[in-house]
């Protein structure tokens, strides 16, 4: 099974805008984990 790439793109802009963290390191991630702080990023703003 394939992730969208798009999705990908979303993800990693995301985590870059709040966390100002390099491309790099963002792609890095294990796709848990990068999902983890998206959700944790979204409930922190509340949405």
């Amino acid at each position: 099974m394939t992730y969208a790439t798009d999705r990908i793109h979303e993800e990693v802009a995301y985590l870059a805008y709040h966390f100002h963290w390099p491309l790099d390191q963002i792609l890095d991630l294990e796709h848990a984990d990068r999902l983890r702080y998206v959700h944790q990023i979204a409930r922190l703003n509340g949405q």
